[in-house]
Formats: C-alpha cells, sequence, structure tokens
C-alpha cells in the first residue's frame, strides 16, 4: 500500500530504475514507488525522465508540479484510471440530478457536522448553530446552509475579522492544504475510472476538478485543524512541509484506523457505490474516534 509523499524542495534529477524512483543530488536517494501515493516537485530546477513519469501514471502516483513561487500549478492525472473508464464516464454522463443531489445533500450535510465537531472541541458556542443548520438542510442544499456555515465557522476559530479573500498567513496555508487534498480526490477519481470534470454540485465550466471539490468537502476540516493548530505567522517551506504531512495522520473509517490518505481512497470508492447502488447508506465517512 502506497503511503509515502515525497517531496524534492531543491536543485535534483529523478529518472527511474527497476522499480525506484531515484534521486540525484550531491548524494543519491532511492525510494521504491510501491511506497510513494504523491510526489512533489517543489523547485522549478527539478528535472525528470519521461520513463520515470510514465512508470509513476502506471502506478497512479498523483504528481503535483509547482511554480517559481513553490506553490502548486499542476497535476499529472492518466488518461486511462480503470480497465472500464468508457462505461464508467458513459454511466457518469447521465447521472440524473435527483441522484447527484441526494448524494450532495449528504456530503455537505457531513461537511457541516464535522465543522460542528471541531467547534465543540474548541469549546465553541457556534457549534450550536452549526447543529442547528443541520437539521434545517433541505434536498440539495437548496436553501445554501453550508455557505450561511462556512462563514459562521470561520469567524469562529480564526477571528470575526477573518476573510478567506485576505491575503495572509492563515489563507495560504488552508488553500495550500486544500489543493493537496484535492490533488488526493483526483487521483481517486480518476483511478476508479470517472471524469474529474463532471461533478454533482460543483458546475464551473473553468473548473477541471468539479467532482474532486464535491468529494472532497468533509475533509476540508482536517485542513482547517491542522492550520489553527500551526498557526503560522509566515508561509514558507517548511509550514508546507507540515501541511503535507496531513496526509500521514490516521482517522477512523470503515470501522478501523487508516492514514487520511487511505482513508481518502475508501471513502471516494464508497460514494461511487452509493451513485452506482443509488444507496446513501452506502457512504463511509471518516470519524476522529470510534
Amino acid at each position: 500500500m502506497s503511503w509515502r509523499t515525497v517531496v524534492v524542495s531543491s536543485s535534483a534529477k529523478l529518472d527511474y530504475q527497476l522499480g525506484y524512483l531515484v534521486v540525484r543530488r550531491e548524494d543519491t536517494v532511492k525510494i521504491h514507488l510501491s511506497e510513494i501515493s504523491m510526489l512533489v516537485l517543489e523547485s522549478t530546477a527539478v528535472s525528470l525522465t519521461v520513463a520515470l513519469l510514465s512508470e509513476l501514471t502506471k502506478r497512479k502516483v498523483k504528481v503535483i508540479f509547482c511554480d517559481e513561487k513553490r506553490n502548486p500549478s499542476s497535476e499529472l492525472i492518466p488518461y486511462y484510471g480503470s480497465h472500464d473508464t468508457s462505461a464508467k464516464i458513459r454511466d457518469q454522463i447521465t447521472w440524473d440530478e435527483e441522484k447527484k443531489a441526494a448524494i450532495w445533500t449528504e456530503i455537505v450535510t457531513e461537511k457541516i457536522r464535522k465543522q460542528a465537531e471541531f467547534l465543540r472541541r474548541l469549546e465553541k458556542k457556534e457549534a450550536v448553530l452549526l447543529e442547528e443548520y443541520i437539521q434545517e438542510i433541505e434536498f440539495g442544499d437548496a436553501t445554501n446552509r453550508e455557505g450561511h456555515a462556512a462563514k459562521v465557522y470561520f469567524n469562529a476559530i480564526f477571528g470575526m475579522d477573518f476573510t478567506r479573500t485576505a491575503e495572509n498567513s492563515i489563507n495560504a496555508a488552508l488553500n495550500y492544504g486544500y489543493g493537496i487534498i484535492l490533488s488526493s480526490f483526483n487521483r481517486e477519481i480518476v483511478s476508479n475510472g470517472y471524469l474529474t470534470q463532471l461533478g454533482l454540485f460543483h458546475d464551473n465550466m473553468f473548473n477541471q476538478f468539479n467532482l474532486g471539490c464535491d468529494f472532497m468537502e468533509p475533509f476540508r476540516p482536517l485542513v482547517d485543524r491542522k492550520v489553527l493548530q500551526m498557526n503560522p505567522q509566515q508561509f514558507e517551506h517548511e509550514e508546507k512541509v507540515a501541511i503535507l504531512e496531513l496526509l500521514q495522520e490516521e482517522v477512523y473509517i470503515a470501522g478501523r484506523k487508516e492514514y487520511i490518505s487511505n482513508a481518502i481512497k475508501i471513502y471516494c470508492k464508497s460514494v461511487f457505490d452509493a451513485i452506482c447502488s443509488n444507496d446513501i447508506s452506502l457512504i463511509k465517512f471518516y470519524k476522529d474516534e470510534l
């Protein structure tokens, strides 16, 4: 089972050799590809071979490329993630609106529930309001309880003056964390044979990852918690590495403890099972404790 996130943050040459990622700098490091779930190329001074890219694609390793500011700018997505991709895409195109709305209702309800649970742990009185929002959610979240909950939630944990549009280290850390989580979801969506562009609720023609944005919602509070714990005064290399370590933290899902990276895999598969079976009870959400 792949579990390791590898970050290359300085000049290096990467290639493939007998099942290993070979990182050549002043010294040479070898890591077996079976251990790697994500490769983050943080420096633009990194060069790599097509043979390595091809093998990473075959093994469904998520590769994230960063720009000159060391922020994620693109990712590697294979054309074919599953042997029956064509059939699954044909099915995905025909998902009816009621089915999509039913799944989205479950997802957004769980997201607000996770936000309320986090506020409870912080002993914030706003948790009560979010619990009320959960009771008020209509089919497809027609009244946008998610949006109302988000404003209350962020003000409760980061202060009344906090806005998600401000340029500061908190938002930089949140955006980076959300980007990393989204990339993990995109990997699993493609691995299951589906398109990331066709979402349940998100439907932006300029967004290549609408479905990933839908699926990831209940996992956002994990990033929020990490950023609050870090309380970054700046957002540089050390802070980015700390965010990446989130994927190796553990949660409970399907009755057992798993790395978050693997919980994403289990959860995604369960959502697709729920959609295909038209049974929302099949969705497996993570828990912080049993």
